[in-house]
């Protein structure tokens, strides 16, 4: 009898940058979840989370020790009064999409948002990206409405739907 797999979600570290950026630049190659465009490299994701260290969280999702999905946020605009808010990604290694370690994550992401005093989330989705468009659902975000032709991706114009969650005390407003 096989045991069951052990998946852990914790704050992300230095070291796990380049499970990171391998995870993310497959979600870059996808053309399904990022206008961008070039592969991250290991020492720009170490940047990312140095930057972000202590304002803003950055989770990873272990399966069996190995980063298989992970998320984040950071500054959302930079005018005082959106401090508390943040914007965010998910992202999930592609042979565990569907598995639930992208809601694990996201729903870590939610509670460390909230303890680090953040008090609303919000994402740009492409409509095309149905399962990240669900998962948000599962996990509380609603979807506020559609930038049309957002920005292009590979020449072709591209639409972007627009989530949200509130955290904290404008969850309980």
């Amino acid at each position: 009898m096989t045991a069951p797999p052990t998946i852990v979600a914790r704050a992300a570290r230095r070291e796990d940058a380049e499970a990171i950026a391998r995870i993310y630049n497959q979600g870059i190659e996808d053309r399904i979840a990022t206008f961008e465009t070039e592969p991250r490299t290991t020492a720009e994701i170490e940047r990312l989370l140095d930057d972000r260290l202590g304002r803003y969280p950055a989770i990873v999702v272990e399966r069996d020790a190995k980063v298989v999905a992970w998320a984040s946020a950071g500054s959302y605009r930079a005018r005082p009064c959106y401090d508390p808010i943040a914007e965010h990604s998910v992202y999930v290694e592609r042979g565990h999409r569907g598995s639930g370690v992208g809601r694990i994550a996201l729903e870590a992401l939610c509670v460390e948002a909230e303890r680090l005093g953040l008090l609303k989330l919000v994402s740009r989705i492409f409509p095309e990206n149905v399962a990240s468009l669900a998962l948000h659902r599962k996990v509380g975000f609603r979807e506020v409405g559609t930038y049309y032709r957002h920005g292009k991706l590979d020449g072709q114009w591209r639409d972007c739907v627009i989530v949200e969650k509130l955290l904290g005390d404008a969850a309980g407003a």
